[in-house]
């Protein structure tokens, strides 16, 4: 073990005694014995008697070798007394004495000659009890071996916290020799380990004596600055037998395997809880931007402090072309999440907008390479393939950003966007862990974001097939004023079959039809088409209102079990009356002039595509400002309420608007009953009717009496 540097000494240690007991010659008992020239005790010590049993008196001036050694060892001793006495030289042996209790015992001597101030010469004997001896020598070899060739860093501290003594593997350790250590405090020697908390614990421990026990650290030393190290540090008081506080023993346990198999372990813990949120929350709705918004919430800030998702804008389009080598490559921004809203936050695209990049940009390289890239540290001058312009560098530069990745999202093994992630305020670096990790996500996400394209791709078409098959505006009418609306479900659900139809008929009259395709998507929207296709077909008929449902059951008998609902009324303005039939449909609503309000009871026959089951026409007289109201249960079905206080609901807003114009109460109905996450879509049609109403003013020219009643 190594020693050095200076001495401190406490008070009392120079000068009068007594010192303390329990140094190592009060260990060893170590005895002093002065003989004359002819080999009589002249000096005797307490501890000589001690060792041999005799007192002072009963030992000064008898012959040593006489009292204390056996007749057959007096040679041994006579001989190495005259050489001490003779020349000078120093002796040392072990001899078996005799003890003043008749036993003997082994000794081990020191001799050497004295002489004082007239030249007379002395023998000056030390002795101990070799027993004793030989187990301090042991425990002595023992623990110099034990801390010279521990793996564990050991060292001593005085009660000034300076380094005394220092082994081998402290050495190593903090990289420093011992030399560099002795005479020292801690904060000199590593200030990097944060020294000052640690002087401060191994003074608790001076003042308290209460040890401290594996107290964890992480930090870096000298001999390695460049890497983070972990200790388990103890300190303990160091205290002679008789109490005295000598200084500070420290035991330091090399933990840095351990400590990065902690990490290490956490880390996967965390890439296993991000992997598992990722199925769970991504890919919640087929909404293409809430899907991009899913995986860049989920981003930050477990792993990055800005993301963002694009996706390439031909890919929207249908042709998912990785921009060629040279080409620069067409974003669509749909994502944009932050942990705060930083001057990079100003630097993105905001979600919907269309941006090119360059082939030089690394969101570029991603994409058209399929592999991420990985900056662990940005420069300036990868700022500049970062952002989309100069400005934009400038913005993440102050931003501080200083690690970039950027991800490809594959799906289907077609690259149909990227995510890019950047850190700010998360000191650490992107690493290829993350970059694993972020593979993962965008891989899980991406599916997801796929998906949502192509829903989104066939919701438009069938949207726009409905749109197509709806009237676009309702025509000029004989006594009627007509409004209306079409609303498709939420996004996140297919379209319906939802419709309404205007038709002027012979006479003046007006046809007023709405329906209900039961199930959604193209198909649905493919049959509310073909029923309306035959219901304009069949009005040249002039068919009473249950002869045209009974026609109509008969085609959707046939269109692959399909089922629908609906409601079929013919206004006749010259005799102020409406003739109603209904196919399993919702009752409409009648709005008096005088603002009350009604559900109008008509049988209800079965939906059409039943089969097999006859419909009845009713007849209702209406007058000037009455107002019929046809919808769809998406206006008025919800999960929560019976479908009676709904339809009580609505008999209540209608009421509340009859001063309002029609198009005003379309909206009004929409905005106040129509649940806003039904997976229905909506189709209502008011019509009013119109004061004062004239056969003349019809703009067909169509004049005559109306169809006879069908009404069985």
């Amino acid at each position: 073990m190594a020693t050095g540097g200076t001495f401190h000494l406490e008070p009392g240690q120079l000068g009068a005694g007594p010192f303390p007991p329990g140094s190592l010659l009060d260990v060893l008992a170590v005895a002093a014995v002065v003989l004359d020239a002819d080999g009589r005790i002249g000096l005797w010590s307490r501890q000589a008697e001690q060792l041999f049993g005799y007192t002072a008196r009963e030992a000064l001036g008898q012959y040593a070798s006489c009292l204390l050694v056996h007749e057959q060892h007096a040679d041994l001793v006579i001989h190495p007394f005259a050489q001490v006495m003779g020349s000078g030289k120093t002796w040392s042996g072990v001899f078996l004495i005799r003890h003043k209790d008749g036993t003997t015992r082994l000794v081990e001597f020191r001799n050497m000659r004295l002489e004082n101030d007239r030249g007379d010469l002395y023998a000056l004997g030390l002795a101990t009890d070799v027993a004793a001896l030989r187990t301090v020598e042991r425990d002595l070899a023992l623990s110099t071996r034990l801390v010279s060739q521990s793996p564990i860093g050991l060292a001593v501290l005085d009660t000034d916290l300076r380094y005394v003594a220092v082994n081998p593997a402290l050495e190593k350790l903090n990289g420093i020799p011992a030399e560099g250590h002795l005479g020292r405090l801690p904060r000199e020697v590593v200030p990097m380990l944060g020294a000052e908390e640690i002087e401060a614990s191994m003074r608790q421990v001076l003042e308290t004596g209460v040890p401290i026990l594996d107290q964890d650290r992480v930090g870096r030393t000298p001999g390695d600055p460049d890497r983070d190290h972990a200790w388990s540090s103890s300190y303990y008081r160091l205290e002679d037998p008789s109490g005295r506080v000598l200084g500070i023993a420290v035991s330091l346990v090399d933990t840095t395997e351990r400590h990065q198999a902690t990490l290490e372990a956490e880390h996967a813990r965390r890439h296993l809880a991000l992997v598992a949120d990722a199925s769970v929350r991504i890919g919640t709705t087929l909404d293409l931007y809430q899907t991009a918004h899913e995986l860049a919430d989920l981003t930050v800030p477990r792993l990055a402090d800005i993301a963002t998702v694009d996706i390439l804008d031909s890919v929207l389009e249908g042709s998912p072309a990785i921009p060629e080598t040279h080409a620069p490559a067409v974003f669509r921004a749909l994502a944009l999440t932050s942990t705060e809203r930083s001057e990079a936050v100003q630097a993105a695209d905001e979600p919907g907008r269309i941006a090119a990049y360059g082939p030089d940009h690394l969101v570029t390289r991603a994409v058209r390479t399929g592999q991420p890239v990985l900056l662990p540290d940005v420069s300036m001058g990868d700022l500049h393939r970062i952002a989309p312009d100069q400005e934009a560098a400038a913005l993440l530069a102050r931003a501080g950003v200083h690690s970039y990745l950027a991800v490809p999202l594959t799906a289907r093994g077609e690259v149909i966007g990227a995510l890019d992630l950047k850190r700010t305020r998360n000191p650490e670096p992107f690493d290829h862990d993350d970059a694993v990790l972020a593979g993962e996500l965008a891989t899980r996400a991406a599916i997801s974001i796929d998906n949502a394209r192509w829903y989104q791709s066939v919701r438009n078409t069938a949207l726009t097939l409905q749109h197509s098959l709806l009237p676009e505006h309702p025509p000029t009418l004989v006594g009627l004023e007509i409004a209306s609306r079409y609303q498709p479900a939420g996004a996140a659900c297919e379209v319906g079959g939802d419709w309404f139809d205007i038709i002027p008929l012979s006479h003046d009259r007006t046809a007023l039809v709405v329906g209900d395709v039961m199930g959604n998507g193209i198909d649905a929207a493919t049959t509310m088409g073909r029923l309306r296709t035959a219901t304009q077909a069949f009005t040249e008929l002039d068919l009473a209102p249950d002869q045209m449902l009974h026609y109509l059951d008969k085609i959707t008998s046939g269109l692959e079990h399909y089922i629908a609902t609906c409601i079929y009324a013919v206004y006749d303005p010259h005799h102020g009356q409406c003739r109603i039939a209904n196919a399993g449909h919702l009752p409409p609503a009648l709005v008096h002039a005088d603002r009350s309000t009604e559900l109008i009871d008509l049988p209800v026959g079965a939906p059409l595509g039943v089969g097999g089951v006859p419909f009845r026409s009713t007849t209702l007289p209406l007058g000037p400002d009455d107002r019929l109201v046809f919808y769809t249960d998406g206006l008025v079905e919800v999960r929560s309420q019976d479908i009676d206080a709904r339809l009580t609901a609505l008999l209540a807003h209608l009421a509340a608007a009859t001063d309002d114009s029609l198009e005003t109460m379309c909206d009004l109905l929409l905005n106040n009953l129509r649940d806003p996450a039904s997976h229905d879509d909506v189709a209502l049609l008011i019509a009013q009717v119109q004061p004062d109403a004239r056969a003349g003013d019809c703009p067909t020219g169509r004049r005559g009496p109306p169809v006879a009643s069908s009404e069985p």
